[in-house]
């Protein structure tokens, strides 16, 4: 009993030591779950810290993206806008060559007829029964009108134009030839006395024409239709007087010799 109580008297210093040894390992333990906890907390507070300073800087970044993009919208429209002008600055140029090429149509147009007015009113150069001279083109297109309702048969109406002729171009180169025709329209259409006066008037006129001869047998003949036989002889006479070699002399005789 003795020996077990030294025995225990032997045990409580290493009992107690062992103790001490326990609670220092424990306040040792203590200390570094602590100083854990502060790292830790230090650690977390740092991640707070770097993820604040990477939201503020997405933040940042997000605010100059949208700075961007605002501006890129607003020179995009500016673009679309422009571009609109353009095209409706396009669209009126485009009009203004559309209605300057009219101008310019009509404008030619105006200088063709123009010209074409001014070729009519510039003499031309003209012959007739080998004698050459200048008329207008309104004169040589009416002369020309009048002798096809000639050629044609058409006497009334060559007769008018060749009247017409006459009075408005009465010193025509012309004018000669379509006083003869003149006569001859009238002796067509059976009105003797108005081509006695236009045979009169152009034999008259022109004794040296080729056709004066032929055109005083024509007064003969006229007055012959007309039933009036002493004039017809006056006129045969003054035919062979003036012209006795011409062949229309030839023919007066013979147009006599019948009437005896």
């Amino acid at each position: 009993m003795t020996g077990a109580i030294f025995s225990g008297r032997r045990s409580w210093p290493a009992a107690a030591l062992g103790l001490a040894l326990l609670c220092g390992s424990a306040q040792a333990a203590l200390f570094g779950d602590d100083e854990a906890r502060k790292a830790i907390l230090d650690l977390r507070q740092k991640v707070d810290q770097v993820a604040e300073q990477q939201r503020q800087q997405q933040t940042e970044q997000n605010a100059q993206l949208l700075d961007q993009v605002g501006q890129l919208r607003r020179s995009l429209l500016d673009t679309n806008n422009q571009v609109e002008l353009m095209r409706g600055e396009n669209a009126r140029l485009r009009g203004q060559l559309e209605q300057l090429a009219r101008d310019l149509s009509e404008a030619q147009l105006k200088v063709r007829d123009l010209d074409g007015r001014l070729r009519r009113l510039e003499p031309q150069k003209a012959s007739i029964d080998g004698k050459e001279f200048t008329a207008d083109a309104d004169e040589i297109r009416q002369y020309e009108a009048a002798m096809t309702q000639v050629r044609s048969g058409d006497f009334a109406a060559a007769s008018n134009a060749l009247s017409s002729f006459v009075s408005r171009w009465p010193a025509s180169g012309y004018g000669p030839s379509a006083l003869f025709w003149l006569g001859n329209a009238q002796y067509g259409k059976r009105d003797y006395a108005a081509a006695i006066a236009s045979f009169r008037s152009f034999s008259g006129g022109h004794p040296d024409d080729p056709r004066a001869p032929e055109a005083l047998l024509a007064v003969a003949n006229c007055h012959f239709e007309l039933k009036e036989t002493k004039a017809a002889r006056k006129a045969l006479d003054e035919l062979f007087k003036a012209y006795p070699k011409s062949e229309a002399a030839q023919a007066g005789k013979e147009r006599l010799g019948a009437l005896k």
